[in-house]
C-alpha cells in the first residue's frame, strides 16, 4: 500500500510548510503512528505522525524546502510496491527567496549565522530511536553545547523541554556573599566585518508582516488605560505560593481569570464584527501571547470563566511551554474571543498591543512597579499595574470598553473574589 505524506494545513492562516528535519531517512521502517518528520508552519513547530506503515521509500521535500498545503513530502510504501508515477507528481520545492544583496558591503560570515535543526548533535536512542526532546530544547543544546543524552526531561511525558537545557547549561549558583556583591553584567557581542546581514522571513514572521497591516489598518483601534492597585493580589500570591503541594499562581493567571468574568459581565467585549452583525460570544476563550524568537505566538485556553485559577495556571504554563516547544496541537492554535498580552516580566511599564482579528479586543498588561501611593492624606509605597484595552471601534465604543476594565480591575484589587 503506497501512502503520501501531505504537507497538513494545521491553522487557518497556513498557505505554505516548511520542512525542518525529517526524523526517518529513506529506507526507514515506519508504523502508523511514528512521528516522521518536523514542518515549520505560520505559528509553530511541529512533528506529524505517519498515517500508514511501510518503509519511507522517498523523501521528497527536503530539509528546508517549503510547498504549499496539501502538496506531497514523501511517500511511504511497501518495498515490492511501484511507486514511480506517485514520485513523478511529485511537486518542487522552494526555499525562501533570498533578499537582494549590495556589493559594496561585505557579506556575513557563516560563524554569525543560526545554528541550522539538522546540526543539533546526535542523541541516544529511546524506545522510538531517539531522545525526547522539543525543537526548541534541541536547538538550545546545540547553541550551548549541552548533551541532550545527559538530561533528565521535566515536560509532558519526559520530554526534555528548554528550561532543562537553560538548568544544565547555567552556571552553578555563587554563594550568598558573591551573589551579593555581584554586578549585572551587560554583555555586549564582538562586532564583525559585516555592515549587515540578511535574512529570510521565517513562516511565522511572513504571515505576522501578512496579517499586521490588515489588522492595524482596516480596523479602528481605540485604547483606555487602567491603573490597578496589586497590594492585595501580590500578598495573596506570596501566600498561596507557599503552600506546599499546591500549584504556582502568577499575576498573569490572575489577569487571565479576571478577564474571563470581566467578559461574562460584559460580552460587548467578547464580540467580533462578522460580515454585516457582530458575533457576541458566552465563553470565554483567552489568547495568551507567547514570544519566541521566530516571533509571537497567541495559543488559546478555553472555557476560562468555567475553570478555577489553580486549573487555569496549570494549563497555562502547560501551554506557553508546549508553544515555545513548538508541541501546540492544531486546536489551540484558533479559536480566542479576547487575548492578553503581558510584558510585564520585560520591565515595560504601560503599552498598546495590536488586535488580532476577528477578535475585538486585546489588553496589553505592565509591570507591578512599587510607587508613591497618596491615601488619606496620607504618602505610602504601593505596588501598582497599568492595564490598556484595544479596541475595535467598530465593535464596541469607549465606555464599554472602560467598563470592562473597571470590573478587571476591581477582581483584581479584591483577589479572594478569583479563588471562587
Amino acid at each position: 500500500m503506497i501512502t503520501k505524506v501531505l504537507m497538513p494545513k494545521l491553522s487557518e492562516a497556513m498557505e505554505t510548510g516548511k520542512v525542518i528535519k525529517w526524523l526517518k531517512r529513506e529506507g526507514d521502517p515506519v508504523k502508523g503512528g511514528d512521528v516522521i518528520v518536523e514542518i515549520e508552519t505560520d505559528k509553530a513547530n511541529v512533528e506529524i505522525e505517519a498515517f500508514g506503515g511501510g518503509v519511507l521509500r522517498k523523501i521528497v521535500v527536503g530539509e528546508g524546502g517549503q510547498v504549499p498545503v496539501g502538496e506531497m513530502i514523501g511517500v511511504i510504501a511497501d518495498p515490492a510496491d511501484d511507486i514511480g508515477k506517485v514520485a513523478a507528481a511529485a511537486p518542487t520545492s522552494s526555499a525562501p527567496a533570498p533578499l537582494p544583496a549590495m556589493e559594496s558591503y561585505k557579506s556575513v560570515p557563516a560563524t554569525n549565522m543560526v545554528v541550522p535543526m539538522s546540526a543539533v548533535p546526535a542523541t541516544a536512542p529511546g524506545r522510538d530511536g531517539r531522545v525526547k526532546a522539543s525543537p526548541l530544547a534541541r536547538k538550545v543544546a546545540a547553541q550551548s553545547g549541552v548533551d541532550l543524552r545527559l538530561l533528565q526531561g521535566t515536560g509532558p511525558g519526559g520530554r526534555i523541554v528548554r528550561r532543562d537545557v537553560e538548568s544544565a547549561a547555567a552556571p552553578a549558583p555563587a554563594r550568598p556573599a558573591a551573589l551579593a556583591a555581584a554586578r549585572p553584567q551587560f554583555v555586549i557581542p564582538p562586532r564583525t566585518e559585516a555592515e549587515f546581514e540578511d535574512k529570510p522571513l521565517s513562516s511565522m514572521r511572513a504571515i505576522i508582516a501578512k496579517r499586521m497591516p490588515l489588522s492595524k489598518g482596516p480596523v479602528p483601534h481605540f485604547y483606555v488605560t487602567s491603573e490597578v492597585s496589586m497590594d492585595r493580589a501580590w500578598a495573596l500570591r506570596i501566600e498561596l505560593n507557599l503552600l506546599e503541594g499546591q500549584p504556582k499562581v502568577s499575576l498573569t493567571d490572575r489577569v487571565i481569570k479576571a478577564c474571563a468574568l470581566g467578559l461574562l459581565k460584559n460580552p460587548g467585549v467578547n464580540a467580533q464584527l462578522q460580515g454585516q452583525g457582530i458575533r457576541v460570544f458566552h465563553r470565554a476563550h483567552i489568547g495568551i501571547a507567547v514570544a519566541l524568537d521566530e516571533g509571537l505566538i497567541t495559543p488559546v485556553l478555553r472555557d476560562c470563566d468555567a475553570k478555577p485559577l489553580v486549573q487555569i495556571a496549570v494549563e497555562a504554563r502547560d501551554l506557553a511551554e508546549r508553544a515555545r516547544g513548538g508541541k501546540l496541537r492544531v486546536s489551540e492554535l484558533s479559536g480566542a474571543t479576547f487575548s492578553i498580552s503581558n510584558l510585564g516580566m520585560y520591565d515595560v511599564e504601560e503599552f498598546s498591543a495590536i488586535i488580532n482579528p476577528p477578535e475585538g479586543a486585546i489588553l496589553a498588561v505592565g509591570s507591578v512597579l512599587e510607587k508613591p501611593v497618596a491615601e488619606g492624606g496620607q504618602l505610602r509605597v504601593g505596588r501598582r499595574m497599568k492595564m490598556t484595552i484595544s479596541c475595535d471601534h467598530r465593535v464596541m465604543d469607549g465606555a464599554m470598553g472602560a467598563r470592562f476594565l473597571q470590573d478587571v480591575k476591581r477582581l483584581l484589587e479584591e483577589p479572594l473574589r478569583l479563588l471562587v
